[in-house]
C-alpha cells in the first residue's frame, strides 16, 4: 500500500505591504489536517479537492494529510507564521517515516521575515529530511521560481490558467508525477529565467500575449516532456528569483532544457506586449460612466487583495465620493474591523460617522469620512460559487454595509478577503443587476466570474501597495535592471 505525505502553505508576499501577515491570517482562512482536510475540500476546485480525487481513484493508497494552510496575499508572513507551518511539517515527516512519496502544495511567491525566497527553503528543508523519497509540488502560475527547484524537486506542475481556475487540475499533474516517480521512473526537471520583472495585466489565459505562451508550451508536450508550462512571476515580491519563468519535465535532461528554452523564448518574443498603462482614477470613472448600459466594474488593481493589498487605500472611494455620480454604486470593499463594529453599535437603520479607508497608513491617502446608514449587518459567511476556488468555504469576519446617500453602498469587513465570487455580493444583499458602477479592488481573478456579467470593466492606477509603478519601491533583492 503506498503511503504518501501531503502539506500545504499557500501564500503570495506582497514585500512592500505596510503590515506583515501574522499566523492569524492563516488560521482564519485555511487551517486543516488529517481526515478532516479532504472531508471539508473534497469537491472543490482547490488542491485538496485535485487530491481527495487522486486518492478515491486509488483506494489502495494511504494519505496523511499534514498541516495545510493559506493566507490571502499580503505582507511578508511574520517568523512565527512561516517556522510554526514548517515546523509542525517536518515534524509530522518524522514521525511518520518511512513515506513512499510527498506531495507539496505551494505557491511560488512567497515570503517571510528574513526569507525571500520562501519556496525553496520549504523544499531545501523537507528535501533534507526525507532524502531521496520522490517529491513533487504544485505552483501557482505567479511563482519567483528559484532554478534549483528543479534540482530538488522530482516533479511538479503550475497553473495554465489566469484567472486561475484549475488549481484542482494543477494537483492532480503534481499527482500524476509523484505516482510514475514512485513507479521507479526517472524524470527531469528545467527551470530558466528571464532577467525581468513584468506586470500581470496582459497575462489571462484567455486572450493575450500569454494565452499565445501557453498555447505554444502546450504543444511541446508529448510522451517525453510531460510537463512545459511559463510562470508569470510576481511583481511585487522582492526576492532574486523575481520575474517570468519556463519550466518542463521530461524523461531526459536534454528534453526538460530545451523545452523552458522554448517557453522562456515564447515569453521573450512578446514582452513589448506585456507593457501597461492605466489612467488615473477619475479618468476611468468618467470612462465607466460613458460605458453600455449595464453593470460597470470599475478596478483598483494597486490595492487589490490578490497582488498583497491591504484593502485599506482610500483613492478610488474619495473620487467616488466627491464626484457624486448619483448612479448605483457599491464599493467593495474595506478591510475595516472598527468600522464593522462602530455599524454593530449603530445598529441595522443606524446612521453615524464613519472614517473610512488609511487606517494601516496613510501613505496612500488619508481617511475619507461619511455620513452613513447601516443598511445591513453580517456574519461574512459563504461558499464560493466559483468558477475560482468553486465551493471553498469563506469566512469574512463580521460585515456591513454602509448607505451614503440613496446611491453609494461600502462594504466593510473584518477580515480581508477578495471580492471576487458573486456569492460575495449576495451576502451583502447587493442586486447587481441595479447595479451600474462596482468599484471594486481587484484585477484578474475578478473577471472568472464577472466578465460575462460587466458591460465593461475598466482598470485605474491609484496609490496602493501593489501600483504600477515599481520604479520608486525599496527593492533589496531584485537587480535594478529587471525593473526597467
Amino acid at each position: 500500500m503506498p503511503k504518501i505525505a501531503v502539506a500545504r502553505l499557500w501564500f503570495e508576499g506582497n514585500s512592500f505591504s505596510p503590515t506583515p501577515t501574522e499566523p492569524e491570517a492563516l488560521r482564519s482562512r485555511e487551517w486543516v489536517s488529517g481526515a478532516a482536510a479532504l472531508e471539508r475540500y473534497a469537491g472543490t476546485g482547490t488542491e485538496l479537492g485535485g487530491l481527495a480525487r487522486f486518492l478515491e481513484a486509488r483506494p489502495g493508497w494511504q494519505a496523511t494529510v499534514l498541516r495545510c494552510t493559506s493566507a490571502q496575499p499580503g505582507g511578508p508572513l511574520t517568523r512565527a507564521a512561516f517556522e510554526g507551518w514548517l515546523g509542525e511539517v517536518l515534524e509530522g515527516l518524522r514521525a511518520g517515516a518511512p513515506w513512499d512519496g510527498v506531495y507539496l502544495s505551494l505557491h511560488g511567491a512567497c515570503v517571510a521575515e528574513d526569507v525571500p525566497a520562501a519556496d525553496l527553503h520549504i523544499v531545501r528543508r523537507v528535501r533534507d529530511l526525507i532524502g531521496a523519497t520522490p517529491l513533487t509540488a504544485s505552483f501557482d502560475f505567479h511563482g519567483n521560481m528559484a532554478p534549483e527547484l528543479a534540482t530538488l524537486l522530482d516533479g511538479a506542475s503550475v497553473y495554465r490558467t489566469y484567472p486561475h481556475l484549475d488549481m484542482d487540475a494543477t494537483a492532480l499533474r503534481a499527482l500524476a508525477l509523484l505516482e510514475r516517480r514512485m513507479a521507479g521512473e526517472r524524470l527531469h526537471g528545467a527551470i530558466l529565467k528571464l532577467p525581468v520583472v513584468l506586470h500581470s495585466f496582459h497575462m489571462r489565459s484567455e486572450s493575450g500575449p500569454m494565452a499565445e505562451v501557453w498555447a505554444e508550451a502546450a504543444a511541446l508536450q508529448d510522451e517525453v516532456v510531460l510537463e512545459a508550462a511559463p510562470f508569470g512571476g510576481f511583481s511585487w515580491g522582492d526576492t532574486p528569483f523575481a520575474g517570468p519563468s519556463g519550466m518542463a519535465w521530461a524523461t531526459s535532461a536534454e528534453a526538460a532544457t530545451r523545452a523552458a528554452q522554448a517557453v522562456i523564448g515564447a515569453i521573450e518574443r512578446r514582452l513589448p506586449r506585456f507593457a501597461v498603462t492605466l489612467p488615473g482614477a477619475r479618468e476611468a470613472l468618467a470612462t465607466a460612466l460613458a460605458a453600455p448600459a449595464g453593470l460597470v466594474a470599475l478596478l483598483d488593481p494597486a490595492d487589490n487583495p490578490l497582488s498583497g493589498g491591504v484593502a485599506d487605500s482610500p483613492g478610488l472611494l474619495r473620487v467616488l465620493v466627491e464626484a457624486a455620480p448619483g448612479v448605483p454604486t457599491v464599493f467593495a470593499f474595506l478591510h475595516d474591523p472598527a468600522s464593522v463594529a462602530a455599524a454593530q453599535a449603530a445598529g441595522q437603520g443606524g446612521v453615524a460617522d464613519f472614517a473610512l479607508g488609511g487606517r494601516t497608513t496613510v501613505d496612500f491617502g488619508p481617511p475619507v469620512t461619511v455620513t452613513a446608514t447601516v443598511e445591513r449587518l453580517t456574519d461574512g459567511l459563504f461558499t464560493n460559487e466559483g468558477p475560482m476556488e468553486r465551493g471553498a468555504p469563506v469566512d469574512l469576519g463580521a460585515t456591513a454595509v454602509l448607505r451614503v446617500g440613496d446611491w453609494l453602498r461600502i462594504i466593510v469587513t473584518s477580515r480581508k478577503e477578495a471580492a471576487v465570487d458573486p456569492a460575495f455580493f449576495a451576502l451583502h444583499g447587493i442586486d447587481l443587476g441595479a447595479t451600474r458602477i462596482l468599484a471594486n479592488k481587484a484585477k484578474n481573478h475578478f473577471r472568472a466570474a464577472f466578465a460575462g456579467r460587466c458591460a465593461a470593466i475598466v482598470e485605474c492606477d491609484c496609490p496602493g501597495p501593489a501600483a504600477l509603478d515599481l520604479a520608486g519601491l525599496p527593492f533589496r533583492h531584485v537587480p535594478a535592471a529587471w525593473r526597467n
